[in-house]
């Protein structure tokens, strides 16, 4: 695998976000960075019909801006450019990915409707790429220790933790110094709601202290082989996508994870598809088995 961190640009403020996320990242990474842009009908939108070369000189001219702006705030920082060709941009923007390490791409292009918070391309790239995809949105993107965002926030299935995931979160929370939140969420047993009754308190934090019990044991290992990851455990009454979306806010990055479908259909799961519209930070998304 190609030591890059990969970029999607396309003129848009999510996108800039992106690129400088992007590149943060590779310089902390000691990696170099690729921006790229894959050609969609939007770019004919300023170009003459009559002459299609300058729809290419329109491309190449934004991917020339995105990487000016990078390297005029990262100097020492690799940067390469690349125009991706075809008549399907997603297909495009998957197999440049694949030997990267990370794609990061704004969470909303200028094609989407501003009452929503993630663009189609964010989706499906999310959806179906190979390797952990970032999510960044402009008004939400701040490093670790920046006005007050200290934490990587991860969300964790206590009864099947995906390694892929925890390992992310762990090796980025240790990269910036910054602490770990694991978050868990669950809902009490579905008799109690459909009886119309509560649940003595008792019993409420009898299933609390499992609950915590399940979530010390799926980070016990990750804890030990990252000693110097301050760990919070975090277990919450809902569902696990609210309790990642609310924990969010003092996060300078959401950790989920997404499972590999191989075939049709691909999708991301209901908890992931819920945290990178809401979440108050970037998300990645990683894949696992």
């Amino acid at each position: 695998m190609s030591e890059f961190v990969l970029a999607g640009v396309d003129g848009s403020a999510e996108s800039t976000a992106a690129a400088r996320w992007a590149a943060d990242e590779a310089a902390r990474r000691g990696h170099a960075l690729r921006l790229v842009h894959a050609w969609t009908w939007e770019d004919d939108v300023h170009a003459d019909p009559g002459r299609p070369e300058q729809v290419r000189s329109l491309s190449e001219r934004l991917l020339d801006d995105a990487a000016r702006e990078v390297r005029s705030t990262h100097p020492g920082l690799e940067v390469h450019t690349g125009l991706l060709a075809g008549h399907e941009p997603i297909a495009a923007l998957l197999a440049a990915a694949a030997d990267s390490e990370l794609f990061v791409v704004g969470s909303l292009g200028l094609g989407g409707f501003e009452s929503l918070l993630v663009g189609s391309v964010g989706l499906d790239v999310a959806a179906r790429c190979e390797v952990p995809v970032v999510l960044v949105r402009a008004a939400r993107t701040r490093a670790a220790g920046a006005d007050g965002a200290t934490e990587v926030v991860v969300g964790i299935d206590t009864r099947a933790p995906a390694d892929e995931v925890v390992e992310f979160a762990f090796q980025q929370a240790a990269a910036c110094a910054a602490v770990l939140r694991a978050v868990h969420g669950w809902t009490p047993p579905p008799v109690w709601g459909y009886a119309g009754w509560a649940a003595p308190q008792v019993d409420t934090e009898r299933f609390r202290a499992i609950e915590a019990e399940l979530l010390g044991l799926a980070l016990g290992g990750w804890r030990a082989k990252y000693p110097e990851v301050t760990v919070v455990e975090d277990t919450r009454i809902g569902s696990g996508a609210g309790a990642v979306v609310d924990a969010s806010g003092n996060a300078a990055l959401v950790v989920v994870g997404r499972r590999r479908h191989h075939g049709l259909g691909l999708r991301l799961g209901p908890v992931a598809h819920a945290v990178i519209h809401h979440a108050q930070a970037p998300v990645t998304v990683v894949p696992h088995d």
